[in-house]
Protein backbone atom coordinates (compact mmCIF):
# COMPACT_ATOMS: atom_id res chain seq x y z
CA UNK A 1 0.00 0.00 0.00
CA UNK A 2 1.17 3.42 -0.78
CA UNK A 3 1.36 5.70 2.47
CA UNK A 4 -0.86 8.62 1.01
CA UNK A 5 -3.21 5.91 -0.48
CA UNK A 6 -5.63 4.52 2.02
CA UNK A 7 -8.77 5.25 -0.19
CA UNK A 8 -9.09 6.21 -3.74
CA UNK A 9 -12.55 7.54 -4.91
CA UNK A 10 -13.20 6.12 -8.40
CA UNK A 11 -16.06 8.04 -10.71
CA UNK A 12 -17.71 4.33 -11.69
CA UNK A 13 -20.40 4.31 -14.64
CA UNK A 14 -20.34 0.66 -14.48
CA UNK A 15 -19.24 0.04 -18.37
CA UNK A 16 -16.32 -1.35 -19.52
CA UNK A 17 -13.40 0.88 -18.41
CA UNK A 18 -14.51 1.41 -14.85
CA UNK A 19 -15.18 -1.80 -14.34
CA UNK A 20 -11.75 -3.02 -15.29
CA UNK A 21 -10.56 -0.04 -13.21
CA UNK A 22 -12.07 -0.52 -10.06
CA UNK A 23 -10.28 -4.16 -10.19
CA UNK A 24 -7.25 -2.81 -11.73
CA UNK A 25 -7.03 -0.11 -8.67
CA UNK A 26 -7.35 -2.81 -6.09
CA UNK A 27 -4.73 -4.90 -7.62
CA UNK A 28 -2.24 -1.92 -8.60
CA UNK A 29 -2.71 0.58 -5.32
CA UNK A 30 -3.76 -2.44 -2.90
CA UNK A 31 -5.91 -0.32 -1.08
CA UNK A 32 -9.77 0.63 -0.68
CA UNK A 33 -11.60 1.78 -4.03
CA UNK A 34 -14.59 3.71 -3.23
CA UNK A 35 -17.27 3.58 -6.14
CA UNK A 36 -18.87 7.05 -6.93
CA UNK A 37 -21.64 7.09 -9.86
CA UNK A 38 -23.40 10.18 -10.24
CA UNK A 39 -26.90 10.52 -12.28
CA UNK A 40 -27.13 12.82 -14.35
CA UNK A 41 -29.90 11.79 -16.00
CA UNK A 42 -28.56 8.39 -17.90
CA UNK A 43 -31.89 6.48 -16.93
CA UNK A 44 -31.83 2.30 -16.93
CA UNK A 45 -28.26 2.33 -17.10
CA UNK A 46 -27.60 3.15 -13.36
CA UNK A 47 -30.08 0.76 -11.96
CA UNK A 48 -27.57 -2.21 -11.52
CA UNK A 49 -24.26 0.03 -10.81
CA UNK A 50 -24.33 -0.45 -7.03
CA UNK A 51 -24.85 -4.45 -7.89
CA UNK A 52 -22.04 -4.45 -9.87
CA UNK A 53 -19.75 -2.33 -7.98
CA UNK A 54 -19.59 -4.77 -4.90
CA UNK A 55 -19.27 -7.37 -6.60
CA UNK A 56 -16.01 -6.31 -8.90
CA UNK A 57 -14.56 -5.20 -5.41
CA UNK A 58 -15.72 -2.06 -4.37
CA UNK A 59 -15.44 -1.34 -0.53
CA UNK A 60 -18.26 1.19 -0.39
CA UNK A 61 -20.91 2.92 -3.32
CA UNK A 62 -22.09 6.18 -3.29
CA UNK A 63 -24.69 7.19 -5.99
CA UNK A 64 -26.24 10.36 -5.94
CA UNK A 65 -29.04 11.63 -8.04
CA UNK A 66 -27.94 15.04 -9.64
CA UNK A 67 -30.21 15.52 -12.31
CA UNK A 68 -32.15 18.23 -11.32
CA UNK A 69 -28.53 20.54 -9.84
CA UNK A 70 -27.12 19.16 -13.71
CA UNK A 71 -30.20 20.70 -15.34
CA UNK A 72 -30.43 24.50 -13.29
CA UNK A 73 -26.91 25.17 -12.88
CA UNK A 74 -24.97 23.89 -16.09
CA UNK A 75 -27.34 23.09 -18.46
CA UNK A 76 -29.61 26.11 -18.07
CA UNK A 77 -26.26 28.46 -18.06
CA UNK A 78 -25.33 26.66 -21.16
CA UNK A 79 -28.65 27.42 -22.83
CA UNK A 80 -28.45 30.81 -21.64
CA UNK A 81 -24.94 31.57 -23.59
CA UNK A 82 -26.07 29.73 -26.72
CA UNK A 83 -23.00 27.49 -26.48
CA UNK A 84 -22.89 25.30 -29.31
CA UNK A 85 -18.87 24.10 -30.27
CA UNK A 86 -17.37 24.60 -33.83
CA UNK A 87 -21.28 25.29 -34.88
CA UNK A 88 -22.76 21.65 -34.21
CA UNK A 89 -22.19 20.24 -30.64
CA UNK A 90 -24.66 21.07 -28.16
CA UNK A 91 -21.86 20.06 -25.50
CA UNK A 92 -23.52 17.38 -23.68
CA UNK A 93 -21.22 15.31 -22.45
CA UNK A 94 -18.65 18.68 -21.64
CA UNK A 95 -21.44 20.11 -19.53
CA UNK A 96 -21.63 17.37 -17.08
CA UNK A 97 -17.97 16.53 -15.89
CA UNK A 98 -17.67 19.38 -13.67
CA UNK A 99 -20.70 18.33 -11.82
CA UNK A 100 -19.83 14.92 -11.70
CA UNK A 101 -16.45 15.47 -10.78
CA UNK A 102 -17.27 18.20 -8.43
CA UNK A 103 -19.37 15.58 -6.20
CA UNK A 104 -16.90 13.03 -6.94
CA UNK A 105 -14.40 15.61 -4.83
CA UNK A 106 -17.52 16.28 -2.31
CA UNK A 107 -17.11 11.93 -1.52
CA UNK A 108 -13.50 11.93 -1.35
CA UNK A 109 -13.18 14.60 1.56
CA UNK A 110 -16.24 12.93 3.71
CA UNK A 111 -14.27 9.82 3.02
CA UNK A 112 -10.82 11.62 3.54
CA UNK A 113 -9.51 9.60 0.20
CA UNK A 114 -5.95 10.12 -0.74
CA UNK A 115 -6.60 10.22 -4.41
CA UNK A 116 -9.75 10.15 -7.21
CA UNK A 117 -9.64 8.01 -10.35
CA UNK A 118 -11.51 8.62 -13.66
CA UNK A 119 -11.77 6.39 -16.91
CA UNK A 120 -11.31 8.98 -19.26
CA UNK A 121 -8.28 7.98 -22.27
CA UNK A 122 -4.75 9.88 -22.70
CA UNK A 123 -6.21 10.68 -25.82
CA UNK A 124 -9.71 12.59 -25.02
CA UNK A 125 -11.11 15.92 -23.28
CA UNK A 126 -12.91 13.87 -20.57
CA UNK A 127 -9.04 13.82 -18.99
CA UNK A 128 -8.84 16.92 -19.10
CA UNK A 129 -12.53 18.18 -17.96
CA UNK A 130 -12.43 15.49 -14.75
CA UNK A 131 -8.60 16.69 -13.54
CA UNK A 132 -9.04 20.23 -13.94
CA UNK A 133 -12.02 20.74 -11.71
CA UNK A 134 -10.23 18.14 -8.91
CA UNK A 135 -7.77 20.07 -8.79
CA UNK A 136 -9.60 24.00 -8.14
CA UNK A 137 -11.81 21.69 -5.51
CA UNK A 138 -7.84 20.40 -3.76
CA UNK A 139 -4.88 21.86 -5.26
CA UNK A 140 -2.92 18.61 -3.34
CA UNK A 141 -5.43 15.91 -4.62
CA UNK A 142 -3.60 12.80 -6.26
CA UNK A 143 -5.01 11.56 -9.25
CA UNK A 144 -5.09 8.47 -11.06
CA UNK A 145 -5.55 8.03 -14.84
CA UNK A 146 -5.07 4.65 -15.31
CA UNK A 147 -5.54 4.91 -19.30
CA UNK A 148 -2.19 6.70 -18.56
CA UNK A 149 -0.41 4.20 -16.59
CA UNK A 150 -1.39 0.80 -17.72
CA UNK A 151 0.05 -1.48 -20.20
CA UNK A 152 -3.58 -1.82 -22.40
CA UNK A 153 -3.76 -0.32 -25.45
CA UNK A 154 -7.24 -1.24 -27.00
CA UNK A 155 -10.74 -1.95 -25.50
CA UNK A 156 -10.56 -5.10 -26.83
CA UNK A 157 -7.45 -5.96 -24.38
CA UNK A 158 -9.79 -4.56 -21.69
CA UNK A 159 -12.15 -7.10 -22.50
CA UNK A 160 -9.72 -9.79 -22.14
CA UNK A 161 -8.57 -8.91 -18.73
CA UNK A 162 -12.31 -8.59 -17.94
CA UNK A 163 -13.00 -12.18 -18.63
CA UNK A 164 -9.91 -13.49 -16.96
CA UNK A 165 -10.83 -11.58 -14.04
CA UNK A 166 -14.69 -12.52 -14.41
CA UNK A 167 -16.16 -9.29 -14.72
CA UNK A 168 -19.34 -8.91 -17.12
CA UNK A 169 -19.60 -5.98 -19.92
CA UNK A 170 -21.80 -4.77 -21.69
CA UNK A 171 -19.09 -4.32 -24.74
CA UNK A 172 -18.38 -7.25 -27.28
CA UNK A 173 -15.89 -6.75 -29.83
CA UNK A 174 -18.57 -7.00 -32.53
CA UNK A 175 -19.99 -3.86 -31.48
CA UNK A 176 -17.15 -1.95 -29.85
CA UNK A 177 -18.45 1.21 -30.01
CA UNK A 178 -19.07 3.67 -26.28
CA UNK A 179 -21.81 5.65 -25.22
CA UNK A 180 -22.28 8.48 -22.89
CA UNK A 181 -25.90 9.27 -21.44
CA UNK A 182 -27.25 12.10 -19.53
CA UNK A 183 -30.12 14.31 -19.50
CA UNK A 184 -29.17 16.66 -22.15
CA UNK A 185 -28.00 14.12 -24.81
CA UNK A 186 -26.35 10.68 -25.80
CA UNK A 187 -22.76 10.45 -27.56
CA UNK A 188 -21.66 7.69 -29.44
CA UNK A 189 -18.27 7.28 -30.60
CA UNK A 190 -15.21 5.22 -31.29
CA UNK A 191 -15.68 1.39 -33.03
CA UNK A 192 -17.75 1.46 -36.61
CA UNK A 193 -17.69 4.97 -36.08
CA UNK A 194 -13.77 6.21 -36.22
CA UNK A 195 -14.65 5.97 -40.37
CA UNK A 196 -16.43 9.08 -40.73
CA UNK A 197 -17.62 7.48 -44.27
CA UNK A 198 -19.05 5.15 -42.39
CA UNK A 199 -22.91 5.99 -41.73
CA UNK A 200 -24.23 5.68 -38.40
CA UNK A 201 -26.44 2.23 -37.63
CA UNK A 202 -30.07 3.01 -37.00
CA UNK A 203 -30.30 0.34 -34.26
CA UNK A 204 -27.56 2.75 -32.46
CA UNK A 205 -29.80 5.58 -32.14
CA UNK A 206 -31.32 5.40 -28.50
CA UNK A 207 -33.63 8.71 -27.79
CA UNK A 208 -34.39 10.22 -31.62
CA UNK A 209 -37.00 8.67 -33.81
CA UNK A 210 -35.44 8.54 -37.54
CA UNK A 211 -36.85 11.95 -39.45
CA UNK A 212 -37.86 9.56 -41.74
CA UNK A 213 -39.96 7.24 -39.82
CA UNK A 214 -41.39 10.05 -37.41
CA UNK A 215 -45.25 11.40 -37.60
CA UNK A 216 -46.34 12.59 -40.55
CA UNK A 217 -48.78 15.33 -39.24
CA UNK A 218 -46.67 18.20 -36.93
CA UNK A 219 -46.58 18.68 -33.26
CA UNK A 220 -46.94 22.23 -31.86
CA UNK A 221 -45.53 23.21 -28.57
CA UNK A 222 -44.80 26.65 -26.35
CA UNK A 223 -42.26 27.32 -24.09
CA UNK A 224 -42.48 30.23 -21.61
CA UNK A 225 -39.22 31.42 -20.55
CA UNK A 226 -38.16 33.90 -17.60
CA UNK A 227 -34.41 35.73 -17.73
CA UNK A 228 -33.55 33.23 -19.89
CA UNK A 229 -34.54 29.84 -17.97
CA UNK A 230 -37.25 28.03 -19.14
CA UNK A 231 -39.86 27.62 -17.17
CA UNK A 232 -43.23 26.01 -18.78
CA UNK A 233 -43.81 23.99 -21.85
CA UNK A 234 -47.54 23.91 -23.12
CA UNK A 235 -48.47 25.99 -20.49
CA UNK A 236 -47.33 23.54 -17.74
CA UNK A 237 -44.87 24.79 -15.28
CA UNK A 238 -41.83 21.74 -14.52
CA UNK A 239 -39.07 21.15 -12.35
CA UNK A 240 -35.70 22.26 -14.66
CA UNK A 241 -34.93 17.94 -14.87
CA UNK A 242 -38.59 16.69 -15.37
CA UNK A 243 -38.77 20.28 -18.21
CA UNK A 244 -36.01 18.85 -19.80
CA UNK A 245 -37.32 15.07 -20.13
CA UNK A 246 -40.56 16.03 -21.64
CA UNK A 247 -38.82 18.17 -24.08
CA UNK A 248 -36.35 14.92 -24.74
CA UNK A 249 -40.07 13.16 -25.53
CA UNK A 250 -41.32 15.48 -28.01
CA UNK A 251 -38.46 16.36 -29.47
CA UNK A 252 -37.43 12.19 -29.90
CA UNK A 253 -40.97 11.59 -31.20
CA UNK A 254 -39.85 13.55 -34.42
CA UNK A 255 -36.47 12.94 -34.94
CA UNK A 256 -35.35 16.48 -33.43
CA UNK A 257 -31.24 16.50 -32.92
CA UNK A 258 -29.05 14.23 -34.16
CA UNK A 259 -25.37 15.38 -35.09
CA UNK A 260 -23.07 13.31 -37.00
CA UNK A 261 -19.60 15.67 -36.57
CA UNK A 262 -15.58 15.23 -36.91
CA UNK A 263 -14.80 17.98 -34.20
CA UNK A 264 -11.16 18.67 -32.97
CA UNK A 265 -10.17 17.46 -29.23
CA UNK A 266 -8.30 19.56 -27.12
CA UNK A 267 -5.60 17.35 -27.33
CA UNK A 268 -5.08 18.26 -31.05
CA UNK A 269 -6.41 15.07 -32.87
CA UNK A 270 -9.76 15.13 -34.44
CA UNK A 271 -12.06 12.77 -33.80
CA UNK A 272 -15.88 11.50 -34.88
CA UNK A 273 -19.14 12.10 -32.56
CA UNK A 274 -22.40 10.86 -33.60
CA UNK A 275 -24.96 12.92 -30.74
CA UNK A 276 -28.71 12.64 -30.15
CA UNK A 277 -29.50 16.24 -27.96
CA UNK A 278 -33.55 16.41 -29.18
CA UNK A 279 -34.45 18.64 -26.06
CA UNK A 280 -31.37 20.79 -26.10
CA UNK A 281 -32.11 21.33 -29.50
CA UNK A 282 -35.05 22.97 -28.75
CA UNK A 283 -34.19 24.93 -25.83
CA UNK A 284 -31.51 26.55 -28.01
CA UNK A 285 -34.20 27.07 -31.02
CA UNK A 286 -36.12 28.14 -28.72
CA UNK A 287 -34.32 30.86 -26.72
CA UNK A 288 -32.29 32.12 -29.57
CA UNK A 289 -36.18 33.34 -30.85
CA UNK A 290 -36.79 34.82 -27.56
CA UNK A 291 -33.75 36.99 -27.59
CA UNK A 292 -34.28 38.02 -31.10
CA UNK A 293 -37.03 40.12 -29.72
CA UNK A 294 -36.07 41.01 -26.30
CA UNK A 295 -31.95 41.96 -26.59
CA UNK A 296 -30.71 45.33 -28.27
CA UNK A 297 -28.78 44.89 -30.91
CA UNK A 298 -25.11 45.48 -29.96
CA UNK A 299 -25.77 43.82 -26.46
CA UNK A 300 -27.15 40.73 -28.03
CA UNK A 301 -23.64 41.01 -30.76
CA UNK A 302 -21.09 41.49 -27.91
CA UNK A 303 -22.66 38.66 -26.47
CA UNK A 304 -22.37 36.78 -29.39
CA UNK A 305 -18.17 37.37 -29.97
CA UNK A 306 -18.31 35.50 -26.27
CA UNK A 307 -20.20 32.13 -27.37
CA UNK A 308 -17.43 30.31 -29.09
CA UNK A 309 -14.50 31.12 -26.50
CA UNK A 310 -17.29 30.06 -23.88
CA UNK A 311 -18.13 26.92 -26.05
CA UNK A 312 -14.26 26.32 -26.35
CA UNK A 313 -13.81 26.64 -22.26
CA UNK A 314 -16.82 24.47 -21.53
CA UNK A 315 -15.59 21.86 -24.05
CA UNK A 316 -11.98 22.04 -22.80
CA UNK A 317 -13.00 21.81 -19.10
CA UNK A 318 -12.71 25.33 -17.36
CA UNK A 319 -15.97 25.61 -15.86
CA UNK A 320 -14.42 26.68 -12.60
CA UNK A 321 -11.62 28.85 -14.46
CA UNK A 322 -11.74 32.44 -13.78
CA UNK A 323 -12.33 33.78 -17.42
CA UNK A 324 -15.59 31.40 -17.36
CA UNK A 325 -16.71 32.43 -14.34
CA UNK A 326 -16.63 36.42 -15.21
CA UNK A 327 -18.27 35.47 -18.95
CA UNK A 328 -21.12 33.48 -17.24
CA UNK A 329 -21.85 36.66 -15.15
CA UNK A 330 -21.50 38.91 -18.20
CA UNK A 331 -24.06 36.18 -19.95
CA UNK A 332 -26.03 36.61 -16.83
CA UNK A 333 -26.63 40.21 -17.31
CA UNK A 334 -27.92 40.20 -20.56
CA UNK A 335 -30.84 37.54 -19.65
CA UNK A 336 -33.27 39.53 -17.32
CA UNK A 337 -35.43 40.90 -20.29
CA UNK A 338 -35.40 37.30 -22.26
CA UNK A 339 -38.95 36.61 -20.78
CA UNK A 340 -41.69 35.39 -22.83
CA UNK A 341 -43.29 32.65 -25.18
CA UNK A 342 -42.00 30.96 -28.28
CA UNK A 343 -44.29 28.90 -30.29
CA UNK A 344 -42.32 26.04 -32.37
CA UNK A 345 -43.33 23.36 -35.06
CA UNK A 346 -41.67 19.55 -34.58
CA UNK A 347 -41.74 17.71 -37.75
CA UNK A 348 -39.51 14.87 -39.10
CA UNK A 349 -36.36 16.61 -37.45
CA UNK A 350 -36.94 19.95 -38.01
CA UNK A 351 -37.35 22.28 -34.87
CA UNK A 352 -39.06 25.22 -36.79
CA UNK A 353 -39.80 28.74 -34.63
CA UNK A 354 -43.34 30.02 -36.08
CA UNK A 355 -44.16 32.58 -33.04
CA UNK A 356 -42.45 34.75 -30.18
CA UNK A 357 -43.85 37.38 -27.90
CA UNK A 358 -42.78 39.05 -24.80
CA UNK A 359 -43.90 41.78 -22.65
CA UNK A 360 -40.25 43.11 -22.59
CA UNK A 361 -40.22 43.47 -26.67
CA UNK A 362 -38.21 45.66 -28.47
CA UNK A 363 -40.19 44.85 -31.72
CA UNK A 364 -41.95 48.16 -32.42
CA UNK A 365 -44.24 47.56 -35.95
CA UNK A 366 -44.83 50.52 -36.37
CA UNK A 367 -41.22 50.81 -37.50
CA UNK A 368 -41.12 47.76 -39.05
CA UNK A 369 -43.85 47.97 -41.21
CA UNK A 370 -43.70 48.06 -45.12
CA UNK A 371 -47.15 49.65 -45.43
CA UNK A 372 -47.76 53.55 -44.14
CA UNK A 373 -46.11 54.41 -41.08
CA UNK A 374 -45.91 57.98 -38.69
CA UNK A 375 -43.01 57.02 -36.81
CA UNK A 376 -40.36 57.05 -39.32
CA UNK A 377 -38.67 59.58 -41.70
CA UNK A 378 -37.24 58.07 -44.59
CA UNK A 379 -35.38 60.44 -45.86
CA UNK A 380 -33.53 60.41 -43.22
CA UNK A 381 -31.99 57.28 -44.50
CA UNK A 382 -30.43 59.64 -47.30
CA UNK A 383 -28.18 61.17 -44.75
CA UNK A 384 -27.32 58.24 -43.08
CA UNK A 385 -26.32 56.13 -45.70
CA UNK A 386 -23.56 59.67 -47.46
CA UNK A 387 -21.82 59.58 -43.59
CA UNK A 388 -21.64 56.07 -43.39
CA UNK A 389 -20.19 56.12 -47.19
CA UNK A 390 -17.65 58.39 -46.92
CA UNK A 391 -14.96 56.63 -46.15
CA UNK A 392 -15.40 54.70 -48.98
CA UNK A 393 -15.94 57.81 -51.43
CA UNK A 394 -12.56 59.21 -50.18
CA UNK A 395 -10.66 55.85 -51.06
CA UNK A 396 -11.93 55.87 -54.53
CA UNK A 397 -11.52 59.44 -54.91
CA UNK A 398 -8.13 59.05 -53.97
CA UNK A 399 -7.55 56.56 -56.62
CA UNK A 400 -6.89 53.86 -53.76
Amino acid sequence: MHKDMNKIVLAYSGGLDTSVILQWLRERYECEVIAFCADVGQGKEIDDVRQKAIATGASKVYIEDLTEEFVRAFVFPLIKANAVYEGSYLLGTAIARPLIAKAQMEVARKEKAGAVAHGATGKGNDQVRFELTYYHFDPMIRVIAPWREWDFRSREDLINYAKTRGIPVPVTPAKPYSSDRNLLHISFEGGVLEDPWHEPDESMFVLTTAPEKAPDKPQYCEIDFKAGVPVTVDGKEYSPAQLLAQLNELGGKHGIGRVDLVENRYVGMKSRGVYETPGGTILHCAHRALESITLDREVMRLRDTLVPKIAELIYYGYWYAPEMELMRKLVDETQPDVTGTVRLKLYKGNCMVIGRKSEKSLYHGGFATFEEDEVYRQQDAEGFIRLNALRLRIRRLLGR
